[in-house]
């Protein structure tokens, strides 16, 4: 069974504009993942990183590989990257989750999985989990995922809000299919949908592990 993937894509970002990128990342659940990834802002490249590794979340990023950017850790950081590697482990790598709780959802496509992150990401609460919604297509495959993911998006307070992936093809690599078009966002579901929306990304290869 295998324990990690490693994912090749490539896309657009919205940092206030759509802008251009192209990343590797490796998705290892329950433990954690690294995305790396080019941005171009102004024909100029923005290098950097979102890990989560060592239950420690952290962003960094440097115009020309020189110059911050951003960079950010903290309990926030962690426990909405907790919620990044519960929704993307899902996607393209469910094996990684061997205690994960299945269930039916409240329509007849749909599923829930409950991972319970315990203290890990979440301080103190052991009883924190991260819970996520899959609509399954008539073919069996996925169609979007939803979950409530800890974050400030839009300058809110740190709280839980919907985020949420949707799946717009599908390809195979080493006998398993796994969503290749996606789009993801705040707000999945809401009227604010629109405006949460901020990443559009073609997988470009797949590598398990």
């Amino acid at each position: 069974m295998w324990r990690s993937v490693e994912l090749r894509m490539r896309g657009r970002i919205r940092i206030g504009a759509w802008r251009p990128f192209t990343a590797r990342q490796v998705l290892a659940p329950p433990t954690g993942f690294v995305w790396a990834a080019t941005a171009r802002f102004a024909g100029l490249p923005v290098t950097g990183f979102d890990r989560l590794t060592g239950g420690t979340g952290q962003m960094r990023w440097k115009l020309l590989g020189l110059l911050p950017v951003l960079t950010a850790t903290g309990a926030d950081v962690t426990r909405s990257a907790a919620g990044r590697l519960a929704g993307e482990g899902l996607c393209w790598l469910p094996t990684g989750y061997p205690d994960v709780a299945w269930s039916a959802g409240d329509d007849p496509d749909t599923v829930t999985a409950t991972y319970r992150i315990g203290h890990r990401y979440a301080g103190d609460d052991r009883t924190a989990s991260e819970v996520a919604h899959l609509r399954i297509g008539p073919d069996g495959g996925l169609r979007e995922l939803v979950l409530q993911r800890w974050g400030d998006p839009g300058g809110r307070p740190a709280g839980r809000y919907p985020f949420g992936v949707a799946v717009e093809a599908e390809r195979t690599w080493q006998g398993v299919t796994v969503p290749s078009i996606v789009r993801a966002g705040w707000d999945r579901g809401t009227d604010r949908q629109a405006e949460g929306e901020f990443f559009r990304a073609e997988i470009t290869d797949v590598t398990f592990r």
